[in-house]
């Protein structure tokens, strides 16, 4: 048998001639492969053996390496550019990979847990800003339609874009025409969203708004999520003869503009939503001026806020929050005078500053690291008739102790206009443990004793805690015991955690102690009740 293999071989060498043209290469593998693939060497007779074969170079090999390279390429142009506002798809061209369908799916498939960036992607593969010679096949389509229907509440926001994404598969389509997504509207409409026909029916009120309107909400909101905000405006211009856009269209568009941070088009949008008679309420300009101003886009926020005051209705008029979020976006761009002349303005317009303001302007300047200028908003708040209660006074006295200021916290203990209360305790005894000052925790100890304010469970917690952090283990256990003798229930992981410090130190009498104590809150019939239920989940699980 090995003597006929071989004659056949020689049989088939001989007969052998190469072509005199040379085989045109796939665009994929000219593009990716960096050397020429290694001759296909014929052995002549004398080099053939019982044990020798033809090694032909493997080409599905070398295609498999380039596309993993193309992946790596476009894997890492995405995990650079997460945002929404990123230009995600600038990115992936000038990448310069020829998109294939294997390559397409296995970014799809390391995407499969992040939907929004899988459909985004898929978008810009299959649009035209991609290769022209690229276009979808049903496998890509089933595994973006996989993706968005994984759990239920992706099955929910994208049930819209997976039929499109199906027609367009059964269709060979790029794009969904406007009678075939006026009818998938339609049946959405029909089979989920019947609860405003039901009332309407129930209570004969006539709609005037078109129900298919409601669904096509839902679709722009979703492309919104993904960033894909030209993709939403597209659809709604495509739409515009079939289905009037309402003002939820132009908020779920204008707030796709916030998340791209595309603050012209969102103006514009305004505009354009004013002159087709809705009005902007005030929540949609508060949160733009929220996200331009966590993008550092200040004189952006500052135009829209002055366009809320010019052009915006009475409904959509600033209010004491809208005010709070200028006022501390201009104190950390160190515009201060600015900042205080808002805050006269703010007076004069009648926004008075509530529990919300004090602390949304005093906790921006702090984090900002305006500390001087906090101060000084209390001030000319207090001159003007509103002083500081002691939540304001907490709340900046939080900002202080997290940073660990201890200077700046005292001061501000100092100068309060009103009693503190046992939580301002708690945060200085915290603050004086973690800068290592043990001795100024035993002072406000001794203070609260002075001023009668009685330590409650949270106070013997941080303390304990302290003393245990600062070796001081002796006090420590000396206040244990005092929670037993006044029978304060400990927290559950507060307790656990001083178990695992006393069986440390090696102090068996106060953890005999405190176990007994504990035992006292240990609700018999709330755990036989919860053993139970356990039971019964068990008992059906084990049913089904």
């Amino acid at each position: 048998m090995r003597r006929l293999v071989i004659s056949y071989i020689l049989r088939s060498t001989s007969s052998f001639h190469p072509p005199t043209t040379k085989p045109q290469r796939s665009t994929l593998f000219s593009h990716l492969s960096t050397s020429p693939p290694n001759p296909i060497r014929v052995p002549t007779h004398s080099q053939l053996s019982s044990t020798t074969l033809l090694r032909v170079p493997n080409l599905h090999e070398a295609r498999t390496q380039g596309s993993n390279h193309a992946v790596g390429l476009l894997h890492e142009a995405i995990t650079s550019n997460p945002n929404p506002y990123d230009d995600l798809e600038t990115a992936l061209s000038q990448t310069g990979v020829v998109l294939t369908t294997p390559i397409v799916s296995k970014i799809l498939q390391r995407l499969q847990f992040d939907e929004k960036t899988a459909f985004r992607f898929f978008t810009w593969a299959g649009g035209h800003q991609a290769q022209q010679h690229y276009s979808h096949e049903p496998t890509t389509y089933n595994e973006m339609i996989d993706i968005l229907s994984s759990t239920k509440y992706k099955n929910k926001q994208f049930r819209i874009i997976i039929d499109m994404l199906d027609y367009m598969k059964r269709n060979n389509k790029t794009s969904v025409p406007t009678d075939v997504m006026l009818e998938i509207l339609r049946k959405y409409c029909e089979r989920y969203l019947t609860h405003v026909q039901k009332f309407a029916k129930r209570k004969r009120i006539r709609v005037k708004t078109q129900p298919e309107i409601n669904a096509l909400n839902y679709v722009l909101d979703a492309f919104c999520k993904c960033g894909l905000v030209k993709e939403a405006e597209g659809l709604v211009n495509k739409m515009r003869f079939k289905i009037k856009p309402d003002s939820n269209t132009y908020n779920v568009l204008f707030f796709g503009c916030c998340r791209v941070r595309d603050p012209k088009k969102a103006v514009r949008l305004l505009e354009e939503m004013i002159q087709a008679g809705h009005k902007p309420e005030n929540f949609t300009y508060c949160a733009a001026v929220d996200s331009f101003c966590q993008a550092g886009m200040v004189d952006e926020a500052a135009e829209l806020f002055e366009f809320m005051v010019t052009k915006g209705s009475a409904v959509s008029a600033p209010t004491a929050r809208t005010f709070a979020l200028m006022i501390v976006a201009l104190a950390k761009s160190d515009r201060v005078e600015e900042c205080f002349e808002l805050i006269g303005r703010m007076m004069s317009m009648g926004c008075l500053p509530d529990v919300s303001t004090y602390k949304d302007v005093v906790e921006g300047m702090c984090e900002a690291g305006k500390v001087e200028e906090a101060y000084r908003f209390v001030d000319e708040m207090s001159g003007r008739g509103y002083p500081p209660d002691i939540v304001t006074y907490n709340c900046f006295l939080r900002v202080l102790c997290e940073s660990k200021k201890s200077d700046e916290a005292v001061r501000l203990y100092k100068r309060m206009s009103c009693a503190p209360s046992v939580q301002t305790y708690n945060m200085l005894i915290g603050m004086f443990f973690e800068v290592g000052d043990a001795d100024g925790a035993y002072g406000t100890w001794r203070e609260m004793d002075e001023r009668g304010c009685d330590q409650d469970v949270e106070t013997y917690c941080v303390m304990v805690n302290g003393l245990f952090e600062c070796g001081r283990d002796k006090e420590a256990c000396f206040l244990l015991e005092e929670v037993v003798s006044k029978g304060l229930k400990l927290p559950y992981r507060a307790f656990d955690s001083f178990l695992m410090r006393l069986s440390e130190v090696g102090n068996i009498k106060v953890i005999h102690k405190v176990s007994e104590h504990m035992k006292k809150f240990y609700n018999h019939s709330m755990a036989r009740r919860f053993a139970l239920s356990e039971k019964r989940k068990s008992t059906k699980l084990r049913g089904k």
